[in-house]
């Protein structure tokens, strides 16, 4: 794959305690895989496991998914549950798990 300025994503995963996780990456599916492994995943993962990815928005840079990953990581969880609903009801589907 051509990595390309505008190939980052932003995600929100539900972990196992039912809290929503927020970050960014170039390849959603593999850090989800490395959150779930352990080591090279998020801190904020020990103590809880990802479950699955509820959201996600692709398209950005580096740059643009850094400010809004901080403002997401701002919302209440109601926003964010909000965002995710408004996002199913858009594409008629829910993430890939």
């Amino acid at each position: 794959m051509t990595k390309t300025a505008d190939n980052w994503s932003l995600y929100i995963i539900e972990a196992s305690d039912e809290s929503l996780y927020t970050g960014i990456t170039t390849d959603v599916e593999r850090r989800f895989s490395e959150h779930q492994q352990g080591p090279r995943g998020a801190r904020y993962f020990n103590g809880r496991q990802p479950v699955k990815i509820l959201y996600r928005e692709d398209g950005h840079d580096r740059i643009s998914a850094s400010r809004r990953e901080a403002q997401i990581k701002k919302l209440s969880r109601r926003a964010k549950q909000q965002l995710i609903a408004q996002a199913q009801q858009t594409t008629g589907e829910r993430c890939p798990e």
